[in-house]
């Protein structure tokens, strides 16, 4: 499992922070400070959806930003919804990207490794968690730091814009995530997908190390997240 996640997560620093779950050194680099990290930039929208997606990001803005009016066209990947939704379409998209195949028992694993990735930023280091102000803001205008804490420990914690942020960096992986055009009232027409928020953006094209191909979500108005291919 971890070996797998270094892997998929090849030249980033959740690559180098899983290396040492192997060696019987968990969670050092965090723990001790000497993980560096940076804040996601977002592109983001107005949408009518709940408090935990994206609705509390958009009163910021006005307008719609042409760029996010284009509708484009992939096809859709399922993925079980049992809470990890958003964690296993991220696994199965990286894994995609390196031409690898995960079967389920993989996904969930790697899922959840994701998760308690997260976790380990946001609730186990407070030095580490202020270097994310933009993830400890989306979580603590829904909730208190200590009630997330709480749920985010459990398998069946839903993933959104806060994890989204933090993954992005811990995985220097390129993430927009999408929602189908019918669901967005700015958009004409009824087939497609248009972006809603990106992630990661700048390590499409690095200045150092590996450029990485973006990983699609799409998120429905249901509260799941799909992959798009």
């Amino acid at each position: 499992m971890v070996l797998r996640l270094v892997t998929l997560c090849s030249d980033c620093k959740l690559s180098s922070r899983m290396s040492e779950f192997t060696n019987g050194d968990p969670r050092t680099q965090l723990r001790d400070g000497s993980a560096k990290f940076e804040l996601a930039s977002l592109s983001i929208l107005p949408l009518p959806y709940g408090p935990r997606f994206f609705a509390r990001i958009g009163s910021s803005l006005n307008g719609i930003s042409p760029a996010l009016k284009k509708v484009e066209h992939y096809s859709v990947q399922k993925v079980t919804g049992d809470g990890r939704c958003m964690f296993r379409a991220l696994v199965k998209g990286m894994a995609r990207n390196k031409g690898l195949k995960l079967n389920m028992n993989q996904e969930t694993e790697d899922a959840d490794e994701l998760r308690m990735a997260v976790k380990e930023v946001m609730c186990d280091n407070g030095e580490e968690r202020l270097q994310y102000e933009e993830a400890l803001v989306a979580i603590t205008i829904d909730e208190s730091l200590k009630r997330y804490c709480q749920r985010i420990g459990r398998s069946g914690f839903w993933g959104g814009e806060s994890e989204l942020l933090v993954l992005s960096r811990l995985c220097h992986q390129p993430i927009v995530v999408y929602i189908p055009v019918h669901e967005h009232s700015a958009a004409t027409g009824s087939n497609g997908f248009i972006p809603i928020a990106e992630y990661g953006s700048e390590f499409k094209k690095p200045k150092k190390g590996k450029a990485r191909m973006a990983v699609r979500l799409l998120y429905s108005s249901n509260n799941h997240y799909d992959l798009l291919i």
